[in-house]
């Protein structure tokens, strides 16, 4: 890298011969009068080719749009299939919501004939609509307000005795009609032969021009291509025409025969979208042509002095980062590996600093906010390095820093200063940023810089001293190799069940009863013998594992809560933590929908804990919103776990509809302070106005329990009633609460 660094600095551009520019000025001339012919011609084929153009794709789309038309079809003959081998209208119900969503249905239900509807209408519905498919017809008709009503027979040992019904809204019909080419210009709608508008277009403005025409009369040709249209309508055939509208617009009109209800597909396109862009690329062409003749020769030579230049340029593009203006990470390793490579052993030390939770900062001040924190930060690092030290912003709120020291108690007093100095701008401490710091000190100076920084990042990845850098050595070295012997254990465990649920109960204050528990994961190895959560689910986390763990885990709830109703008895609500890991996939809550009705687990019996760490930005946010509504569709409850530890915490409530929270153990520990008492039991009132149950967590003292029953607490969970327990134990210890 050095060595071809010094080669472009070294290498001076060349004069090229006469005769060398000559040829490529004969070569630039035929490429010019290539261009030129082949812009003609293009303009001249396009010109000739948009109706048949437009004719074709409007095709393809009426193709596409009966075909989506007979897949709903389908899919409602599927459903009615189905619906016979349900148990009871609640379960018929049920299946119905949940496929009305998925299969894009505004309406989705069942109706007998004599008018009564699963799931129950609020209004009553007019049963002639759907004669025909109590005959034993799939029928497809339109309503008022332009919504789309496909009907299916239900046949049953009696014959024909419900029909199943979906309903599609305007707006749903729209966009399954809505052109995906013409760069989203095109517009559509769905007519019958009597011209009657089965579904309208979003725009129809254009629409109505063309029957302005019809109605003037003035425009000969487009009167007679529209009587021609009305033609082909009614005899099913298709067609394209072009018309000048009343404001001097060209547009294209293409109309296709649908395979449904003798309907016909409309399609109006500008009729310079094509044109348009054809003419702006040969304009520009030209323009291009002119000015590659007129300064040929002058950039040419411009291109020549300009080389040293230009390279500069280049190099300042590729090794710097725009936000700070300083080094980016790519010139950070070329100018340290020089550093390194000229400086004896063991004389500097790479620092990597990550800024915790740098994203919060963004989402509660926004970004330029967030861009300013980073320059300060970069500018206070820079003004406390020498010149034979580095500082670069690696990527996002990461900065990787080339001291040239190697004392460790000199380089984290230097540390606490920057620190110190970055955090001046903090009003309280609860606003000065954390700083995590993790070291690599180079002892070789041929080791890559590029491997230092991983080990440097390792080290800081595996900080437990928040206010203190640690440096990679053997005991991290250790720490990789016990994280990978845990990750080679994992499969094993999982298929021997190694891993164990216990239990902790949640108690009703009021009466001392059980109210719900919660399910934790604890790890048995044959030879490892007991590994604690500590040290296995912050690594699973990283690695992805945790999401077949939680799913495991899940599956032995099921399975606990099958065997109470088998026994008889009453069933509560088991609260299952669900990692952060698992939102990387939109679709994750299909795994435990598909356990819990494997187990015929009935609804609201397992909640869902999620916890404040998932929420980063709006965006975001958004999703959380969306699982959040999945989850209850799914049948689960949902519950905001350690509430409080972070500080976004009212604005997940008014954000959420949440079933529960657990107020974290934090707000109990200081309980005898009036503040906190206050805090809790305002925070007590407030979710009982939400309507939302509360439970404190990791309440282990009586005067926290007392304290507790004062303010009219829902549930407690702690040491106070038990700790977590393995199944068996726990079942005991029902008996004995009983």
């Amino acid at each position: 890298m050095k060595k071809i660094g010094k080669n472009i600095v070294n290498k001076k551009p060349s004069i090229y011969p006469v005769g060398k520019l000559i040829y490529i000025y004969i070569i630039l001339i035929v490429i010019i009068v290539l261009m030129i012919f082949n812009t003609i011609n293009l303009n001249n084929t396009l010109g000739s080719s948009t109706n048949t153009y437009v004719n074709d794709v409007t095709s393809q789309l009426a193709d596409d749009i009966s075909m989506r038309i007979e897949a709903i079809k389908s899919s409602l003959r599927l459903l009615s299939d189905s619906i016979n081998i349900l148990p009871d209208n609640q379960e018929i119900s049920s299946f119905l919501q949940k496929k009305c969503e998925n299969l894009e249905f505004t309406d989705l239900f069942v109706i007998d004939d004599k008018g009564n509807t699963i799931p129950e209408q609020s209004e009553t519905f007019d049963l002639s609509l759907v004669s025909s498919s109590f005959k034993g017809e799939n029928n497809l008709i339109y309503l008022d307000g332009q919504s789309l009503l496909f009907s299916t027979p239900i046949y049953d040992e009696k014959g024909i005795t419900k029909v199943l019904i979906g309903i599609r809204d305007k707006e749903n019909i729209q966009n399954l009609i809505k052109p995906k080419s013409f760069n989203g210009q095109g517009l559509s709608c769905i007519i019958d032969q009597n011209g009657n508008v089965v579904i309208s277009p979003t725009d129809l403005k254009p629409f109505m021009q063309l029957d302005n025409i019809f109605k003037d009369g003035t425009d000969t040709d487009a009167v007679n291509h529209i009587k021609k249209m009305r033609k082909n309508i009614i005899n099913g055939k298709s067609g394209v025409f072009e018309f000048t509208a009343s404001d001097d617009t060209s547009l294209i009109i293409s109309y296709h025969y649908l395979d449904h209800n003798d309907w016909t597909l409309l399609t109006l396109v500008p009729g310079e979208l094509i044109s348009s862009g054809t003419n702006q690329y040969i304009f520009y062409n030209f323009i291009l042509v002119a000015c590659v003749i007129c300064v040929f020769s002058v950039l040419l030579y411009l291109i020549f002095l300009s080389y040293k230049k230009h390279k500069n340029w280049l190099e300042k593009i590729a090794f710097t980062d725009p936000l700070t203006a300083g080094l980016n990470n790519a010139g950070f390793q070329l100018d340290a590996q020089k550093l390194v490579n000229t400086a004896p052993p063991s004389n500097y030390t790479v620092i990597f600093l990550d800024i915790k939770q740098f994203k919060l900062i963004n989402q509660n001040y926004g970004f330029n906010k967030g861009n300013d924190v980073l320059k300060h930060i970069y500018n206070v690092i820079y003004n406390n390095i020498s010149s034979n030290e580095l500082v670069a912003r690696s990527e996002n709120d990461h900065f990787f820093i080339c001291l040239n020291e190697s004392n460790k108690q000199i380089i984290q007093t230097r540390l606490d200063m920057i620190i110190a100095e970055i955090n001046s701008f903090a009003k309280n401490k609860a606003s000065q940023l954390t700083i995590l710091q993790g070291a690599c000190l180079i002892e070789n100076p041929n080791s890559e810089i590029n491997i230092i920084q991983d080990y440097a990042r390792l080290a800081c990845r595996l900080n437990s001293k928040k206010s203190k850098c640690t440096y990679y050595d053997k005991e991290i070295l250790d720490t990789m190799k016990k994280e990978q012997e845990l990750n080679d254990l994992f499969e094993n465990s999982i298929k021997n069940k190694d891993f164990h649920m216990f239990l902790q109960p949640k108690i009703i204050i009021s009466n001392n009863k059980i109210g719900g528990a919660e399910a934790l994961v604890r790890w048995f190895h044959p030879e490892r013998g007991t590994i604690y959560p500590s040290d296995f689910i912050p690594l699973f986390e990283r690695n992805d594992n945790i999401i077949k763990l939680d799913l495991y885990i899940f599956e032995e709830v099921c399975i606990f809560l099958q065997d109470m109703i088998a026994r008889g008895e009453k069933p509560f609500v088991i609260s299952v933590n669900v990692s952060r890991v698992h939102f990387k996939d939109n679709d994750f809550l299909k795994a435990f929908a598909r356990i819990k009705e494997q187990y015929r687990i009935p609804n609201n019996l397992i909640e869902l804990e999620l916890t404040e760490s998932i929420f980063f930005d709006n965006q975001q946010i958004e999703s959380i919103k969306d699982t959040i509504h999945q989850i209850h569709q799914y049948g689960f409850l949902c519950s905001l776990d350690d509430f409080g530890a972070g500080f976004s915490s009212l604005g997940l409530l008014k954000d959420f509809k949440v079933d529960g929270i657990k107020m974290d153990k934090k707000f109990f520990d200081d309980i005898s302070s009036q503040k906190s008492k206050d805090i809790i039991a305002n925070f007590i009132e407030l979710a009982d106005k939400l309507n939302i149950s509360l439970v404190a967590e990791g309440i282990e003292t009586l005067e926290q329990l007392e304290f507790l029953k004062s303010v009219h607490c829902n549930m407690v969970q702690g040491y106070i009633y038990s700790k977590p327990l393995p199944v068996d134990e726990f079942i005991l210890w029902l008996k004995t609460i009983k």
